[in-house]
């Protein structure tokens, strides 16, 4: 599905840290932090271990915790869910818009209640949401707007970059994304409060090693590596150029898949002036369903295809079931969910591998379409 994108800059850099007197968070994990704030043009950035561990951080700051509830979408991947739950908050499901995949602020007002702390959308598959509208949503009902980068580095909405939406953003640097140290994340804002309030649950500092209880706010030393951060460091200044290289690996996506029965175009809103998928996603045409995108999945892993669906909405996974969310709940988030599939997306691909990977999908959705397996 992915392949990260090293050159021997990065085994230089994280050899060089394994060559200093630092290998856990360092000076190197401050200049990363340095150097992606002043990418994104925001004051403040924090490293931590992964996005999840971010939003998890970013609501502790803002004293959501049990009791209160945290509106986000079941389309996505279980760690944003599961980081507002870990805090012991509940997550509240909203719908998604049926073309981009991104929640609208419309379904987000239907969910909200007296309990309602906070509201994290997701640019799903590096699509931006409609952030004028959710920010016009937010300062209305004066609640926190976080913004979920985590599959969105690099996309640009109304000519802004992702990540300076929210009054707090966060992103991940784990497979598939396009900047990879292996694990790890970042939060960004403009707001120093809330920025020194992140950095006192993240860690101590080295300083404050003598006491077990410098603030009122206990840390979970939830630290990046100067290892870590070498990797997103040179990543970061080869972004541009590891941005087109996927780009065009989706164009020659493009170039095979074109239009053909049973398959939808990607969907590119009138605002976003910049998108970078996050992985390559097809979507089925409304004739297939759950089984029969399964059955695709079962054709391409014969042909040695790596593919998976790309998301298994949140509210019918086990924990949530549990808490009473059923199918037919979130009947826009179920309908796409259940007809989309992500295929192999790094710029390591060749064209031939592209080709054959459409080729051996345009055959399986012919036959299953025809209600025939394909062996």
């Amino acid at each position: 599905m992915s392949d990260p994108d090293l050159t021997a800059e990065e085994l230089k850099a994280v050899e060089a840290v394994l060559r200093s007197p630092f290998l856990g968070a360092g000076p190197v994990v401050d200049e990363f932090e340095k150097a992606f704030a002043a990418y994104l043009g925001r004051r403040y950035a924090i490293a931590v271990p992964s996005g999840a561990l971010g939003l998890a951080l970013i609501l502790l700051a803002q004293g959501v915790g049990p009791g209160d509830e945290v509106i986000a979408p079941s389309y996505s991947f279980r760690e944003c869910a599961q980081a507002i739950a870990a805090i012991g908050a509940t997550p509240v499901f909203a719908d998604i818009d049926y073309w981009s995949g991104c929640v609208t602020a419309k379904k987000v007002e239907a969910k909200l209640t007296d309990k309602t702390k906070a509201i994290v959308v997701l640019n799903a598959n590096g699509h931006p949401a409609d952030w004028t509208v959710l920010r016009d949503l937010a300062a209305a009902k004066s609640l926190p707007l976080i913004e979920d980068c985590t599959e969105s580095l690099g996309s640009r909405y109304k000519g802004e970059l992702v990540g300076t939406f929210g009054d707090a953003s966060f992103f991940d640097f784990s497979q598939p994304c396009p900047l990879t140290c292996g694990e790890g994340g970042m939060i960004v804002t403009d707001n120093v409060d809330l920025a020194m309030a992140v950095r006192r649950r993240r860690s101590h500092a080295l300083e404050e090693r003598g006491s077990v209880a410098v603030t009122s706010a206990p840390a979970l030393q939830a630290k990046m590596s100067d290892i870590t951060a070498a990797l997103g460091l040179v990543q970061l200044s080869r972004l541009g150029e590891i941005l087109e290289k996927r780009r065009e690996t989706e164009e020659t996506y493009a170039k095979f898949v074109q239009a053909f029965e049973g398959i939808k175009p990607p969907y590119v809103g009138p605002d976003v002036t910049e998108l970078h998928w996050f992985v390559y996603v097809v979507h089925l045409g409304t004739r297939y369903d759950r089984k029969s995108r399964d059955s695709i999945v079962e054709d391409l892993a014969t042909e040695q295809v790596e593919a998976a669906p790309y998301s298994a909405p949140l509210h019918l996974q086990r924990h949530y079931f549990e808490r009473g969310w059923r199918r037919g709940d979130l009947l826009v988030t179920e309908k796409v969910a259940d007809r989309a599939v992500a295929l192999p997306f790094h710029c390591h691909l060749s064209a031939e591998q592209i080709e054959f990977i459409v080729a051996t999908m345009k055959d399986s959705v012919a036959n299953v379409g025809a209600g025939a397996a394909i062996y």
